[in-house]
């Protein structure tokens, strides 16, 4: 098991490795039964003028995932195949990932639907209709769930596993509270 200051350490020098000329954004995702997630993306600054930003835009992704402060999964974007759940949107002028679509799947890193795709020793990530939640080993984790509405925000630095900070995803100064 990774401990709070090595992962952190790791998301640091991954930002750090990040490519020239990208622009790089970190975020912190709390949902419920104790679970968090950090995470950061980068894409080229040349598309710093479009407006939503795709999965096919990003050259680099990265979410750490834990349960009550602890490392319990990770994945990154040198794991991508034909068999991963992958659909990023994120919108550059509010510094936010919609939620808000035609499709009903709204965020799938590594994780469908379902948030059962994630692989063995695997960890992913949804939001879509049915809430915001995560999958750990390929298992849907119900108590993870929080309301699908929740702002996901990027935030300038690195955060910790706890997402301590002024923007705590899932609580933004109101009671997100989860549903499982």
């Amino acid at each position: 098991m990774v401990d709070r200051a090595k992962a952190t350490c790791l998301v640091a020098a991954l930002a750090a490795a990040s490519p020239a000329q990208a622009i790089t954004h970190f975020f912190c995702w709390q949902g419920g039964g104790g679970y968090s997630m950090t995470g950061q993306f980068s894409y080229p600054d040349a598309l710093a003028g479009q407006p939503i930003i795709r999965e096919t835009d990003v050259t680099q992704f990265e979410i750490i995932g834990y349960f009550e402060g602890d490392y319990v999964g990770s994945w990154d974007l040198t794991r991508l195949n034909d068999d991963t759940s992958w659909l990023l949107r994120y919108d550059q002028r509010s510094g936010t990932f919609p939620l808000k679509g035609g499709s009903g799947l709204y965020q799938m890193w590594n994780a469908n639907g379902f948030v059962n795709d994630c692989g063995s020793l695997g960890f992913g990530f949804n939001a879509g209709n049915g809430g915001q939640d995560v999958c750990i080993d390929g298992t849907y984790i119900a108590t993870s769930t929080i309301d699908w509405d929740t702002p996901i925000v990027t935030q300038g630095e690195a955060p910790n596993p706890t997402c301590a900070g002024p923007l705590i995803l899932g609580r933004l100064g109101t009671s997100a509270g989860g549903r499982g």
